[in-house]
């Protein structure tokens, strides 16, 4: 109890400086103060006059206490609540005289001569896992994996031993209602903009008056602490060459949370810079290149989910997280790693660069697109692992397959299906499927040989279709790392579309829309639009194109990538070729330029 009385005196007595840099006149004690002899240049020298312990000037410290923090000792071992009990009573006073959280924050640095960080947090009036909490609530409301933020490492920031990284330290803001200025931070928020609350009107109503305040008798006010915002060189500081990329990713996953909407509008070249310089660093790495085997696992799972969201989340969405985690993995390659964990960190590599080099593709840029698929193929082959490299060899060949000469596709698709083997793997079913795709856009309308071609064709289905029934379940389920039935079905119906078939082709799209889910957004248009096909090579280009026009209508913002624009292109020229005066054409092409 005598404890507690002292720690309030403590703050009572010492007195602080308000908003706009008053003084706020402290609490005094019954008894009169005593003016202490001496001039200030012997305080400032530290000469403490005689029978004052040490105390501040003109103000008699509390009974039983000889002098310390603003004149006071707290108790023996209980600095840390003596602080947390006097910033309690300056946040109580500051609250009943209307002051703002900042301010009360001010006060309580300068009175207690804590960092501006922890400050902030008790003018808040909140503890440690508060905060570590409404961290990671707002990681989930943003749809992202919760960090590894803890209390240890809140309290690292508080005590100055670290620096708070900039995506944590907008988390921070976010949480406190501050900028980073007010936690003591020189550089600004990532998001670019003020996470401030604004004033309200009625935030001092019913608040006491306060009366001009002044410095106690005989006392000069003292200037407020300023925070050292120089670079300390005890503090681990982030290095600004390996976090400008990952910030420039931070900030489009940010502006994708905040505003979704057309890749094309969003994406610019300092984005896709920075998009290319992590792709160049993890290949740093992997020819320089201890990571805990629970980090490994962690991360192992991203990638999994990464794979499962690949076709439901927005690619540029995809694309910003999966780079982020790929920034991580470089990170650990600055160091020469374990065997075991090299190997893993191999595979983890190729697997998110894979992911990236697939979602760049649904954006359009082939040519990052095929720099990322190149490094994914680098990092396979540290692993020694066939399938995986098979997997990367096949993915790569929907870059040509799409965007440039069909015969590249069908040879990495031929060279990928070398590379799987006989043993049962996602590879092995997929490859010789995107080799039928390309060979059938080899051959044009009315080619001899498209008869010979389509028997191929349907002989190369049927023994995917029964591969696919021996795949592990893992791998039968994933869309990304993995190859489903419902993309078989997809395949098959551009396949024989393509070759003439287009009875057989439109069964298999309507299979293929029945196991797709309404989620996955973007094969759904591009099944619809194979349906489309259908319908125009059975001389119902009406319809077709209504189906089209439909699909670019319902299609969302942030799903209006590349790929599907040019499969929708491309389906318009089939159009105009067959017939250039269909009325219906005028409506296709407007919601074309629309979306």
């Amino acid at each position: 109890m005598a404890a507690q009385q002292g720690e309030e005196t403590a703050a009572a007595a010492a007195g602080w400086h308000g908003p706009g840099g008053r003084w706020q006149e402290p609490a005094r004690s019954r008894t009169p103060g005593v003016l202490l002899p001496g001039t200030r240049d012997e305080f400032r020298a530290g000469a403490a006059p005689a029978g004052t312990g040490g105390g501040l000037r003109g103000v008699d410290s509390p009974a039983g206490t000889s002098g310390g923090l603003r004149g006071v000792d707290p108790p023996a071992g209980s600095s840390n609540r003596s602080d947390v009990s006097a910033a309690r009573q300056i946040r109580a006073r500051g609250l009943a005289s209307g002051w703002l959280p900042p301010d009360i924050a001010t006060a309580i640095a300068g009175a207690c001569g804590t960092t501006r960080i922890r400050a902030f947090r008790l003018a808040l009036g909140v503890s440690l896992p508060d905060v570590v909490a409404q961290v990671h609530a707002r990681y989930e409301a943003d749809r992202r994996r919760p960090p590894g933020f803890s209390e240890t490492l809140l309290s690292s920031y508080e005590s100055g031993q670290k620096r708070p990284g900039t995506e944590y330290l907008h988390y921070l803001c976010a949480s406190y209602g501050a900028d980073p200025a007010d936690l003591g931070f020189d550089a600004g928020c990532l998001c670019g903009s003020s996470h401030r609350a604004p004033a309200r009107s009625g935030d001092s109503a019913g608040a006491a008056p306060a009366r001009e305040p002044g410095p106690p008798p005989g006392r000069e006010p003292q200037p407020l602490p300023v925070p050292d915002l120089g670079l300390d060189t005890t503090v681990p500081m982030s290095r600004p060459d390996l976090d400008e990329d990952s910030d420039e990713v931070r900030a489009m996953l940010l502006r994708q949370m905040a505003e979704p909407g057309s890749p094309a509008r969003q994406v610019d070249s300092r984005f896709l810079g920075a998009v290319d310089r992590i792709r160049s660093r993890v290949d740093e790495a992997l020819v320089r290149g201890t990571v805990s085997a629970a980090l490994l696992d962690r991360w192992e799972q991203g990638a999994l989910s990464y794979g499962r969201q690949y076709m439901t989340a927005p690619p540029l969405r995809l694309l910003c997280d999966v780079l982020l985690d790929l920034a991580e993995v470089r990170r650990m390659w600055a160091e020469r790693q374990p065997l075991d964990v090299s190997e893993r960190l191999c595979r983890l590599a190729s697997q998110l660069a894979g992911i990236a080099g697939i979602a760049m593709l649904d954006l359009g840029d082939h040519r990052l697109a095929r720099s990322l698929f190149r490094t994914a193929r680098t990092a396979a082959d540290e692993t020694g692992d066939r399938q995986l490299r098979a997997w990367v060899a096949v993915r790569e060949s929907l870059v040509p397959l799409y965007y440039g000469d069909p015969r590249e596709a069908a040879d990495l698709a031929a060279a990928a299906a070398d590379m799987a083997g006989r043993k049962p793997c996602a590879a092995a079913v997929m490859a010789p499927v995107v080799r039928a795709r390309a060979q059938a856009r080899l051959l044009s309308s009315g080619q001899a040989g498209r008869r010979a071609a389509l028997e191929r064709a349907r002989a190369s289905l049927d023994r995917s279709m029964d591969a696919l029934e021996d795949l592990p379940d893992d791998q039968c389920a994933d869309t990304a790392l993995g190859y489903t039935e419902r993309q078989l079905h997809f395949y098959a119906g551009d396949i024989l579309v393509s070759l003439g078939d287009w009875q057989a082709a439109h069964r298999a799209f309507s299979r293929a829309g029945e196991l797709y889910p309404r989620a996955e957004v973007l094969d759904c248009a591009l099944v619809a639009f194979g349906q489309a096909r259908c319908l125009l090579a059975a001389d119902e280009p009406g319809q077709a194109l209504e189906i089209g026009r439909e699909v670019l209508t319902a299609l969302p913002a942030e799903h209006r990538t590349e790929v599907i624009m040019q499969v929708a292109r491309s389906f318009g020229r089939d159009v105009v070729r067959r017939d250039s005066r269909l009325p219906a054409l005028a409506g296709y092409r407007e919601a074309l330029r629309s979306a």
